[in-house]
């Protein structure tokens, strides 16, 4: 166990009265952010600019990862609203382009797909323009789910493996490395106009050997997108960080995917997987 904190993750005090203004137009929509349900350490930044990461299918998870800050009880009823609320709190913001994720519900047939394609549907039915990215669970393997997600043609797809293969039964043990490679391979397979992304927590015991194998994993199923963040313990409860990961480590292993064939990588100690998500659709297009 590490104790103290170095001191590249430091970060500024975040305007309060820019937290209070988003958290108030979120409460008033009856919306939950990632942001604020896994303590993110860039929420102050991010509502600073009027950004945030939706999450829909309520704020309670039926998974049990351990390192995760997302609220583990009884899951919710389905707010049929939310969807329209997602699309007014975006049209609130004035986005250009949108997040949208959610907690796993393994209660629902279809995982909450079908409240995905909604969510989307409503988003563009004001703004065709827009562009989205949608951060989802791995519906359990359920292939008819995923394809209907695939079908709402959000310009990203985005599914994490978090970690590498021989940490999943530590830190997700109700998760399986091979069905979260196999679930971003479909995506590419079905449809290949649309943008396939990923991302690493580093801290957890991994060696670096492991973390260049999944990167070569991922760069054979033509995955676009890798960002690579630290994993900071959101409290005792949670799994232990292991190690603190250098600025200098990062930088290499950003070198190192790209050498590999990512179109792009963001890796750095506070990177998340929606954390300046524009950026990377920029580059791309």
């Amino acid at each position: 166990m590490i104790n103290d904190k170095p001191s590249w993750l430091t970060k500024r005090v975040p305007n309060q009265e820019s937290l209070h203004r988003m958290d108030h137009m979120l409460k008033s929509l009856s919306l939950h952010t990632v942001c604020e349900g896994a303590d993110c350490p860039n929420i102050g930044e991010c509502f600073e600019n009027k950004t945030a990461t939706f999450m829909i299918l309520g704020k309670t998870c039926t998974r049990n990862c351990r390192f995760c800050a997302v609220s583990k009880e009884a899951p919710e009823i389905l707010d049929e609203k939310e969807p329209q609320n997602v699309a007014a709190a975006v049209k609130k913001l004035g986005l250009k382009h949108v997040v949208i994720t959610s907690v796993t519900r393994d209660d629902l047939q279809d995982g909450g797909a079908e409240h995905f394609v909604n969510t989307i549907n409503e988003i563009r039915s004001y703004n065709k323009g827009i562009t989205i990215e949608v951060l989802i669970p791995d519906f359990n393997g359920n292939h008819k789910a995923l394809t209907k997600i695939i079908k709402a043609k959000p310009e990203i797809i985005n599914h994490n493996l978090e970690t590498v293969p021989s940490l999943y039964h530590k830190v997700r043990p109700e998760a399986n490395y091979e069905r979260s490679l196999n679930l971003l391979q479909t995506v590419k397979n079905i449809d290949g106009q649309i943008i396939s992304k990923t991302g690493l927590m580093l801290g957890l015991g991994e060696r670096e050997e492991e973390i260049l194998k999944a990167m070569e994993d991922l760069v054979e199923i033509n995955c676009d997108i890798l960002t690579l963040g630290q994993y900071l313990q959101p409290t005792k409860k949670h799994i232990e960080v292991v190690e603190y990961i250098t600025p200098e480590k990062f930088n290499y292993y950003k070198k190192a995917a790209m050498e590999k064939g990512f179109k792009y990588v963001a890796s750095g100690p506070f990177v998340r997987s929606s954390y300046n998500a524009i950026e990377a659709l920029k580059v791309i297009k």
